[in-house]
């Protein structure tokens, strides 16, 4: 009698992938067509440009059920190019009769989860590059372009080349003031914006797992700052006891055999967390990452607290942690602007929200406002401390402002002294 052949080793990318393509497993580099389970846009990716084509071509939606739009890129419209857009997607979801519709409710890629929308096992993509947050969930997420997403939104399929998985190894423990956004900032200085190019980055580790649902959200979304194609944190208890909170409860048995097998990923790099200092990448690269020491004392004019990777729940609370009882310095601005309705209201009634405003901050309305340079965008000249994913050239003012990138916790205390500033000197 012949014995069962054993599966080979896999990663949790492969294993996700064999998944959606309806196989018991795919090894890297080979061209695989995939179900979607769920296909999200927002009003900039989305009906403006898809309208039209699935008109030219007379096709309709595969299942509404599995489409998500968001309007987060153009609210609150500042103009009438904005109001026209928006326009457009309200009068789309509507016509259509879409059930999963988020105006101004925040961010979509922290809005999404908290929808309940991302579960693990899923196979999902997003009209946006910073769509692979939804891998802290166990999910395989990634971002795709208006061409692909109406091919996925007319046949529920897209294929792709199966990517290899580089692990990203945390050991240890993170110390105070330091946090997930300085873990990507120090990945991305190492390795370059390219350093994972459209391969599956998968973060592990003691320090990983001892990170909240929110944390795991900015390292996975800033994979995109890598070049991967998508990030990915195994699902564990955190990630069941989020998910039951948003009413997506999860079996544990269906998480059971999503995770890399030992020895499955072909690269590994090893990071130790207790030795890792908050982080500053200079201006005008994400990749321009150094120890905050390095650029301590630069004159900053305006702080901002905003954007998917830098105002969900937990970085309103970092950032409450340093300015309570204290007020920013003179001459400073300090915006802070909420990354969903949920965590905005979560943090007023905490008094996290009071801590903030109480210390000068003023509050911004939801959507990715300045980050996304479409319904804000800084002074020229200004030097800007932000806890946004990107600081290009241009993208969130005119090519004269100068975009530090840094954690919550290090917005905060620069906004407190004028200058650029380690919090852990604030936390002491």
């Amino acid at each position: 009698m012949t014995p069962p052949l054993t599966p080979p080793a896999s990663t949790l990318a492969r294993k996700l992938i064999a998944r959606a393509s309806g196989r018991s497993h795919v090894t890297a580099g080979e061209i695989v067509n995939c179900r979607v389970d769920l296909a999200m846009f927002h009003d900039s990716s989305g009906p403006r440009r898809l309208k039209p084509m699935l008109e030219e071509l007379g096709a309709q939606i595969w299942d509404k059920s599995k489409v998500v739009l968001v309007m987060d890129h153009f609210v609150p419209e500042r103009d009438e190019e904005s109001r026209r857009i928006v326009r457009i997607a309200r009068d789309w979801a509507r016509d259509q009769e879409l059930p999963h519709v988020y105006d101004n409710q925040g961010i979509c890629h922290v809005v999404l989860p908290q929808g309940g929308h991302i579960r693990p096992g899923m196979f999902c993509v997003g009209g946006d590059s910073h769509s692979p947050t939804g891998g802290a969930f166990g999910a395989y997420m990634f971002g795709i372009g208006s061409t692909e997403m109406l091919g996925v939104v007319v046949t529920g399929e897209i294929w792709l080349r199966v990517p290899q998985t580089i692990a990203m190894h945390w050991s240890g423990q993170l110390a105070r003031g330091v946090c997930a956004k300085d873990m990507m900032l120090a990945m991305i200085a190492r390795f370059g914006m390219n350093g994972a190019d459209y391969q599956a980055v998968e973060f592990t580790g003691d320090a990983v797992r001892a990170l909240s649902m929110q944390e795991r959200m900015t390292l996975c979304n800033m994979s995109a700052e890598l070049g991967a194609q998508t990030g990915l944190v195994a699902p564990d208890r955190t990630t069941r006891e989020w998910l039951a909170q948003v009413g997506a409860a999860v079996d544990e048995r269906d998480c059971a055999d999503l995770r890399s097998d030992p020895g499955s990923c072909e690269v590994q790099h090893d990071f130790d967390a207790a030795t890792l200092s908050p982080q500053l990448a200079a201006p005008h690269s994400p990749a321009n990452g150094v120890a905050i020491a390095q650029h301590a004392d630069t004159h900053i004019d305006v702080a901002y607290i905003g954007a998917c990777t830098g105002a969900k729940l937990d970085d309103l609370r970092f950032a409450a942690q340093v300015l309570r009882g204290r007020r920013i310095a003179a001459g400073v601005q300090l915006m802070v602007a909420p990354a969903s309705l949920k965590d905005r209201t979560q943090a007023e009634a905490e008094g996290t929200m009071q801590a903030l405003t109480d210390a000068g901050a003023t509050v911004l309305p939801l959507g990715c406002g300045a980050c996304a340079g479409y319904s804000a965008e800084f002074d020229a000249d200004k030097t800007v401390i932000s806890s946004t994913a990107r600081n290009f050239k241009g993208r969130m003012g005119p090519a004269s402002t100068q975009v530090f990138l840094g954690s919550a916790y290090t917005v905060a205390a620069s906004a407190l002294r004028g200058r650029i500033t380690d919090p852990r000197e604030m936390l002491a």
